[in-house]
Parts: C-alpha cells; sequence; structure tokens
C-alpha cells in the first residue's frame, strides 16, 4: 500500500480561520485536506497526516517554542513512518512572522533544506520516496494575525516563484497552492472550509502526476 507523509503547519492541521488569538477550533477529519486528499486517491493509499501549529522550516521560535522547527522534529518523523513513497511538504507561512525577518529567498532555500533531508534519511535505510514541495498561497495582514505577520503578504507573493526553482533544482514535485486557493479573510493566513476540499484535490492530482 503506497504511503504518503504530509508535512505541514497549522493548515495541514486544520486550524479554521481564528476570529481571535483564543480561537483554537480545528477542521473535522473528514474536512481537512490531507483527507480530502485520500478520499481522491482512494482506499489503496495510506496518508499519515503530519500537521502542527506554528512549525517553521528550519526556524527555532523563541516565542512559540524551538520545538516548531520543522527540521529538528523531520528526520524522527520520516523514521517513524517509513517505509514512505511520497512526502508532502506544505512550510513557510510561519517563517513571515514579523519576529523572523525572512526575505522570500531563505524561506524556500528553508524548504529546500527539508526536501534534502527526506532523501538522507531515507537513504540511511536504503530506502527513498518523491517529494512534492508545495508553495503556501499569499498572505493577508487581516484580523487577529496581521501585527504578528506584519510585511507578511508582500514576501509571500514571491513563494511560487522561489518554491518552484528549489523544486526544480532538487527534482521535486511542485504545487502552488496560490493558484488553488486563497487564503481567509477572517485571519489571512488560515483556509476556509472549501479552500480545503480545492486544495485536497489538487495535491492529489498532483500525487498522481508523481
Amino acid at each position: 500500500m503506497p504511503t504518503i507523509l504530509c508535512y505541514g503547519d497549522s493548515n495541514t492541521f486544520g486550524t479554521a480561520p481564528m476570529a481571535h488569538l483564543d480561537d483554537d477550533r480545528r477542521f473535522g477529519f473528514g474536512e481537512r485536506w490531507v483527507e480530502v486528499m485520500r478520499q481522491a486517491l482512494g482506499a489503496d493509499w495510506w496518508v499519515v497526516e503530519e500537521g502542527l501549529p506554528g512549525r517553521t522550516t528550519v526556524l527555532d521560535d523563541p516565542i512559540e517554542g524551538i520545538y516548531k522547527n520543522g527540521l529538528t522534529y523531520l528526520t524522527p518523523c520520516l523514521e517513524s513512518h517509513r517505509p514512505l513513497d511520497i512526502v508532502t511538504i506544505a512550510l513557510g507561512t510561519n517563517d513571515l512572522k514579523a519576529r523572523f525577518h525572512m526575505p522570500p529567498g531563505d524561506i524556500a532555500a528553508g524548504a529546500g533544506i527539508l526536501v534534502e533531508t527526506v532523501a538522507k534519511a531515507l537513504a540511511a535505510f536504503g530506502q527513498s520516496a518523491k517529494v512534492l514541495l508545495i508553495a503556501p498561497p499569499p498572505i493577508l495582514e487581516v484580523g487577529c494575525l496581521a501585527d504578528m505577520f506584519a510585511g507578511g503578504a508582500v514576501k509571500s507573493r514571491a513563494f511560487a516563484t522561489q518554491y518552484e526553482a528549489v523544486a526544480a533544482r532538487l527534482g521535486a514535485g511542485f504545487l502552488d497552492a496560490g493558484s488553488v486557493i486563497a487564503s481567509s479573510k477572517v485571519d489571512g493566513i488560515h483556509f476556509d472550509l472549501p479552500e480545503h476540499q480545492k486544495l485536497g484535490q489538487a495535491v492529489a492530482a498532483a500525487v498522481r502526476r508523481l
């Protein structure tokens, strides 16, 4: 049975658009894009949902915790779920937080380090997996998260080009999520429920192409 690991942040976790900072609602199991993808692929696929709110590409978060660093947990996660056939990586939105001062090119480079880590970690066991690098959609600076992500909207509009270049260089598959969905106007970061549906279908199609 082919196995897919979906490695991401709160949008992989399924966090609903936040009306306020204490709003921690999560969409249901059958509603999140990862589950939509699984349903589209069919029962012959095993899907591991690995989303952590606040997860970055390769950055320790001094406010939310160093465990938010996506690089730190990736190798043990890969070892826990191997053998794997496909790994999707959808990270970078949290790197836009004002506290990090990261240009989009560096964020994309961080995502590239994760792609390379997949190959290195699995090679230690004589295994390999195809990687689908997903560029997050542009964000909006609105609502309760506007201050936290101040300056991030402009940077996020460069994600598609930067991520596609990284994917091409590393031989990974690529999906521009911004060509399929838009961030919610409620908080500018998370996805409304219809967007989860659209993204799940798009990722399933991209997985089939791999």
